[in-house]
Parts: structure tokens; C-alpha cells; sequence
């Protein structure tokens, strides 16, 4: 026999309406309660109707989330963190990979998500015609990536900032020659690489530090990039005592091409990162840590918050804490002549 929302509803001494507010996920109901439906739903053999939960309530209960690189660690733990918070309140995800300039010009022409979704997750900066494009959607936006604007809530961390306190670290240890692994090459748009990069100068001439291009070099954000990008640093005429790497995993590469080199770390190349990969502290790397995963969750308990209370006012903004875990790979440079 099939079970109804009126068989829960009555198996729980609650009304229908508050059933289906708690399976759903949405608010008005306490924590005690909402156990207590799940708990007799779970034990009737419940499951809730997908399709009339749509037509009662005009959604199709699916997110799209956009991605640049969906592989990639930084995206790939905020899409899970995300998707975690959809899962529960009862949404399934649509993952768009636009990680080519004609997929992404094809999904912003077609908009594919058009009454498909009852809300996107952006882990891409759209320039101003895609961000029209999405406002035009009508539902609710959020993103992690870049900073506020008209139409999205931001959920990020100050880059500048992180970036100041790693390459300061460095300078109060006493390097004077500091490079720069950067990611010049990231996804279209994205504003991150250019405000660490100008953290860094800011600090370099802070510092009374003339800056040197020979000491800045591209890694893609990815190991092998970093590898290759701390190569041709060592390859320069006068290589740098630390290099601050913009990410964790080209920090990791910079670390693999110091091995090969035989040279040690930090006695011979300081190295700091940025984000406190999952395997930063496998390696002791001493980083800037960025909360990833929470990111993504409070992104997406925001838009589920937008759903459920369509007059509130969404916040244009949320700033997450950062800090500089110090580890083993950063200490003062040895002696050796003129810096």
C-alpha cells in the first residue's frame, strides 16, 4: 500500500503542511520536530513526490551550478561542499562544465537552464552580457568566486589580504629576492590572479623590494605548472630564497622541482602557498588557509535561503576568515653573499 503525506502527517500528530516543510528542508519547523517526521517517514517507507511537490509549488527543485573546471580541486571541493546542502533540503544539482571558450559562448547563447533551475551557483566570473544573461533567469545567484555584483550574492575571502600576510612572511624572515608562481592563464574573467599578483607588488615595494619580472612565472594553478614555473625561476640569474606560489597545488609542483634539483627546503627556497590543500599539511607547507568547503556551503545555504524567503533582502557580500598557517617550509635564508 502506498504511503501518503496524510499517513506521515498523522503517524507524527502534525499537520500535512508541516510534513512537507520539514522533508523539504525549508523553515518553520524546529530541529526537534523535523527529526522526529524524518524518523516516521524513514520508519512508513515515505518517500515524497517529486513531480507533485513541483506543481504545488511552481520549482523543479534542481540547482545549476557553473563551473570553469570541474576536475580541479578548488571547484571539484566546493561543488561537493555544495552539494551536500542541496542534497539534504531535497534539490538535485545540474553541473554545467564551461571550461572552453565555445562551451561557455554556447551555454550563454542557448542558456540551457532556462526553467530548469530554480537557482545557479556561478564558479565562474561572467562578464557584463553573462551576468545579464543570468539576471534574466529570474531566480537567485550566488558565487564564489570575484567579489559583489548587482544581482549576486558573494561569498568569498579577501585575496589581497592573503596574499599580504604570505609574501610578508616571507620579507620579516629576511628574503629579499621573492618570486611568484601566479596563474595568469586561470579561467576567463577571474579576478583572483590579479589581486594576488598586486598584493605581492604592493608588499615588494612596501618592503623597499624592487620588483624583478625574472621572478614571476605562470603555473596554471596546477602541480605540473608549478613545477615547470619554479623551474624556469631556478633557471634565472639570480634565483629567488622563497617563492610565494598562488596556490597549494602549484606549491606542491614548486616543491617537486626543488627535489629534483636537489635543493632543500626551506634551507636553501623558502615556499609558501595559498588554501590549505587537503595534503598542505602531508607536505608541512606552510599556506594561507581559505575555508573551500565552507564556501561552498554557505553559498548554497544562501540561495536556499532566497528560495524560501523571496522578500528578504540577500546580502550582496560574505567575507570567510583567512589565516597563515606557519609549517615547515618557510625560514630565514641562509648566508650566501648578496641577496
Amino acid at each position: 500500500m502506498t504511503v501518503s503525506i496524510t499517513d506521515v502527517a498523522r503517524a507524527a500528530g502534525v499537520s500535512a503542511s508541516t510534513v512537507s516543510r520539514a522533508l523539504r528542508g525549508q523553515p518553520g519547523v524546529s530541529e526537534e520536530v523535523r527529526e522526529q517526521i524524518a524518523v516516521v517517514a524513514a520508519r512508513l517507507g515515505y518517500t515524497a513526490s517529486r513531480s507533485a511537490s513541483s506543481l504545488a509549488s511552481g520549482r523543479t527543485f534542481t540547482i545549476g551550478v557553473l563551473v570553469p573546471y570541474v576536475g580541479r580541486w578548488f571547484f571539484g571541493t566546493v561543488v561537493d561542499a555544495a552539494e551536500r546542502v542541496f542534497s539534504a533540503a531535497g534539490y538535485d544539482v545540474l553541473l554545467y562544465n564551461l571550461g572552453s571558450p565555445e562551451t561557455r559562448k554556447r551555454f550563454f547563447t542557448r542558456l540551457p537552464v532556462r526553467k530548469r533551475v530554480d537557482a545557479v551557483l556561478s564558479l565562474l566570473i561572467p562578464d557584463e552580457e553573462e551576468a545579464a544573461a543570468l539576471r534574466s533567469l529570474g531566480v537567485p545567484l550566488t558565487t564564489t568566486v570575484g567579489g559583489a555584483r548587482p544581482g549576486f550574492t558573494a561569498v568569498g575571502i579577501d585575496d589581497r589580504a592573503g596574499t599580504e600576510s604570505a609574501v610578508r612572511h616571507l620579507v620579516n624572515l629576511g628574503h629579499r629576492r621573492i618570486g611568484m608562481i601566479t596563474g595568469a592563464s586561470g579561467p576567463l574573467h577571474w579576478t583572483t590572479p590579479l589581486e594576488r599578483r598586486q598584493a605581492y607588488l604592493d608588499v615588494l615595494a612596501e618592503a623597499g623590494i624592487a620588483y624583478d619580472p625574472a621572478l614571476e612565472a605562470d603555473g596554471d594553478y596546477t602541480v605540473e605548472g608549478g613545477e615547470r614555473a619554479m623551474t624556469e625561476l631556478l633557471a634565472a640569474s639570480r634565483p629567488p630564497t622563497a617563492v610565494f606560489a598562488q596556490s597549494d597545488e602549484m606549491a606542491m609542483g614548486a616543491l617537486r622541482a626543488l627535489r629534483r634539483h636537489r635543493l632543500s627546503v626551506p634551507d636553501d627556497v623558502s615556499v609558501v602557498g595559498f588554501d590549505d590543500h587537503e595534503l598542505a599539511d602531508v607536505v608541512s607547507l606552510t599556506t594561507v588557509a581559505q575555508p573551500v568547503a565552507d564556501q561552498g556551503a554557505e553559498a548554497a545555504r544562501l540561495l536556499l535561503r532566497q528560495l524560501d524567503e523571496p522578500d528578504a533582502e540577500p546580502p550582496g557580500h560574505v567575507q570567510m576568515p583567512i589565516r597563515l598557517i606557519l609549517r615547515e617550509t618557510t625560514a630565514p635564508p641562509r648566508p650566501r653573499g648578496p641577496q
